[in-house]
């Protein structure tokens, strides 16, 4: 008799579980429902939004309008949301709700894997964004590109970026310092890993001849050049656009710079022109990766916020500047200043797979860069 009631009990325990696997499968299976995310944003508390750039402030007031809650948006670097961040989190004082944060590295090696900060894909949206883009969700890329000045020349001065390591540009090529600028280091080993064979291609294309080097790849030859050439260094983007931008000179400059700083050729009468055809890339893509912060009293306003700045309205501001959302269905405006929409093909990608290798090589080549740095 005590057989038969265990044996009972073991099926009742069985079919228990078996329905609630089935009724959790039906759950994960129900269709996303943003009425309902919009309608539990609003029974919480006001949201902070973090970003590098201050479109965020008009992004959040444009949020905030259109769901009828409160958001700020707050420019912040990423370096200093990275520090932001983590502190609020240790301190159980969480400010910031949202970050978009254009360090992936360090976004990939200590935001998500201890804990501070997760990401969240809208399901709704998820067939739209390419897989590489959605674990983290990489809410947009921007381009940082070599450009020269219009008033100067009728087409780029350069078409190799060999070219930028001989004499006739040294001291004449403005870029914001690597020792400063994270994403510039984590550009190099991007080049090394992923697109070295094409560094050793523009050197041949260039000299005529194989590149000899005892560095360690074409990259970091290229690198090594660079820096002995003596680059003007920045500690922003609004200089290096300066320096080779501003109308009235007399002695060129090339630079680097985000694609952005092409909007003061209206608002500032600058000269900034883009290099199309630049061997090997004319430029390189950066990641801004969307988070949502662990401890956060209004997790489903967060959400939405998400939401909204992965649609076309929400990203309004910033694809006017050329940084491209990674929703295939929200494209660039016509008359996005840079041109960069006409020439991505010539743009290096960032691959999301190696960014805890540009993580651990940080260090390596900001010392590279260090050592061969000419003023």
């Amino acid at each position: 008799m005590k057989r038969n009631i265990s044996k009972s009990r073991a099926y009742l325990l069985c079919a228990t579980a078996l329905l609630a696997a089935l009724a959790g499968q039906a759950r994960a299976e129900e269709p996303f429902d943003l009425n309902g995310l919009i309608e539990a944003a609003r029974k919480e508390k006001p949201i902070t939004v973090y970003d590098s750039t201050g479109k965020i402030v008009d992004m959040a007031k444009n949020f905030a309008a259109k769901y009828g809650l409160t958001a700020e948006g707050s420019k912040v670097k990423a370096t200093a949301q990275l520090e932001m961040i983590i502190r609020e989190a240790r301190a159980n004082n969480v400010q910031g709700d949202v970050s978009i944060i254009s360090d992936a590295p360090a976004a990939m090696a200590q935001l998500i894997p201890q804990g501070f900060a997760e990401s969240w894909l809208p399901p709704d949206l998820a067939e739209n964004i390419p897989a590489e883009y959605q674990d983290p969700l990489t809410v947009v890329t921007s381009a940082n590109v070599w450009a020269y000045n219009t008033e100067l020349f009728d087409k780029c001065p350069v078409s190799n970026i060999w070219e930028l390591t001989e004499p006739k540009w040294k001291g004449k090529v403005a870029m914001q310092d690597p020792l400063g600028k994270p994403s510039y280091v984590d550009w190099f080993n991007q080049m090394a890993k992923h697109g070295d064979d094409k560094v050793a291609a523009a050197y041949k294309e260039h000299f005529g001849k194989d590149l000899q080097t005892e560095e360690a790849s074409a990259t970091a030859a290229w690198v090594k050049a660079l820096a002995a050439n003596a680059p003007l260094l920045t500690d922003a983007d609004a200089a290096a656009a300066d320096a080779v931008g501003a109308p009235g000179q007399s002695e060129p400059f090339m630079g680097l710079m985000a694609s952005a700083k092409f909007r003061d050729n209206a608002e500032k009468g600058m000269k900034l022109g883009l290099c199309k055809d630049l061997k090997p890339w004319l430029g390189w893509l950066y990641p801004g990766v969307g988070l949502i912060t662990k401890g956060t009293d209004s997790p489903n306003a967060a959400r939405l916020f998400i939401h909204y700045v992965m649609t076309a309205e929400g990203i309004a501001p910033q694809t006017e500047d050329g940084k491209m959302s990674t929703n295939k269905e929200v494209g660039l405006p016509a008359d996005e200043p840079s041109g960069i929409g006409s020439a991505l093909d010539q743009v290096m990608p960032y691959q999301m797979s190696t960014s805890l290798d540009d993580w651990d090589a940080r260090e390596t080549w900001q010392d590279f860069w260090r050592v061969n740095y000419q003023k």
